[in-house]
């Protein structure tokens, strides 16, 4: 099968096309002929190895799992001996450990669910990684509630787009932070406000929010504390992508509970994602109801993966950028 590997930590230029095994699965996995993947700040730092802090898990000298990609939407090919919630043929979506950039991709049964009905390949590649981030950091992390209002720092981006929907969802204001240019593309998801960080600070309102939802990951722990109401709530999500190569900006992520031991009421939280089959579910249950819509910027065939990942880090894309397997999709 063909994927998109590498054999060391750089920028795009270390990803090439190659020919290589199909994966083989485990009594728990799932092999899924893969019709669509996508690409986020996660794909960028394994890619690189930066922020070095990461390669303690991932691999000291070279990455450990050489296929890049984690979100994916297929058809499944072949299931293992213990596997009783897929079957072959069944279209489904979710996150692959080994990689999904490739034809077929490997993935444990409990990191997928069916695929929406009302979504195609390319939408459902949208979802996984970024929609389960957003649903938990909005949903479990904030527990937002009826009536509040609540700020999203990055509305536009991946993580971003899907938290706007999802705190509407859920019966929230909301104000979405993005540059000028974005600024509709925000408000179609839902926003009912939008800050241009160009022109606005964040607190420009002063202590207006019961909820701040930061994917932007590099404004100081001061400024979010003062846009926040004084039992509000501060959810920091990802940072590893900025510009400290040893952590990234992992450094509000330690900071931010130690901080908030010594704070008055307001709580903040770093947020570390998981990825379950329930979370798929319920993002399932949204998007099916219409209250949840993937928003895609571009799509690239799989050979161009490299240039997926060079335009999600450079061009500051509108949703997500997804990658289509030639022939299938």
């Amino acid at each position: 099968m063909k994927a998109i590997v590498q054999d060391t930590y750089g920028p795009a230029d270390v990803l090439e096309l190659r020919d290589i095994d199909r994966p083989s699965i485990g009594d728990e996995e799932v092999l899924v002929e893969v019709r669509a993947a996508a690409v986020d700040p996660g794909v960028w730092v394994l890619m690189t190895g930066t922020p070095y802090l990461a390669r303690g898990g991932f691999g000291l000298r070279r990455p450990k799992v050489p296929i890049r990609g984690r979100d994916v939407a297929g058809v499944v090919a072949a299931v293992g001996a213990g596997v009783t919630r897929f079957r072959p043929g069944q279209e489904v979506y979710g996150t692959c450990p080994a990689g999904s950039l490739a034809e077929y991709a490997k993935a444990p049964q409990a990191r997928l669910a069916p695929k929406p009905a009302n979504l195609t390949f390319e939408q459902a590649a949208a979802v996984p990684v970024s929609g389960m981030t957003a649903l938990q950091a909005v949903r479990d992390v904030a527990g937002v509630r009826p009536g509040q209002r609540v700020l999203v720092i990055g509305a536009s981006g991946g993580v971003g787009s899907f938290a706007v929907q999802i705190a509407k969802a859920l019966g929230a204001s909301v104000t979405g932070v993005c540059a000028a240019a974005k600024a509709e593309f925000v408000r179609s998801l839902g926003a009912d406000d939008v800050i241009d960080y160009t022109r606005e600070q964040i607190d420009r309102d002063g202590a207006h929010y019961d909820v701040v939802v930061d994917t932007g990951g590099n404004r100081p722990l001061s400024l979010l504390r003062r846009a926040l109401t004084p039992r509000g709530t501060l959810v920091i999500v990802g940072g590893g992508h900025t510009a400290y190569r040893f952590t990234g900006g992992m450094g509000r992520t330690f900071r931010a509970p130690l901080l908030s031991m010594v704070t008055r009421g307001q709580r903040l939280r770093p947020m570390f994602s998981g990825e379950r089959a329930e979370h798929l579910e319920d993002l399932t249950r949204l998007i099916e109801s219409g209250a949840v819509v993937p928003a895609i910027d571009r799509a690239y065939p799989l050979a161009a993966a490299p240039d997926a990942i060079r335009h999600l880090m450079e061009g500051h894309p509108a949703g997500k950028v997804v990658v289509t397997v030639p022939g299938t999709a």
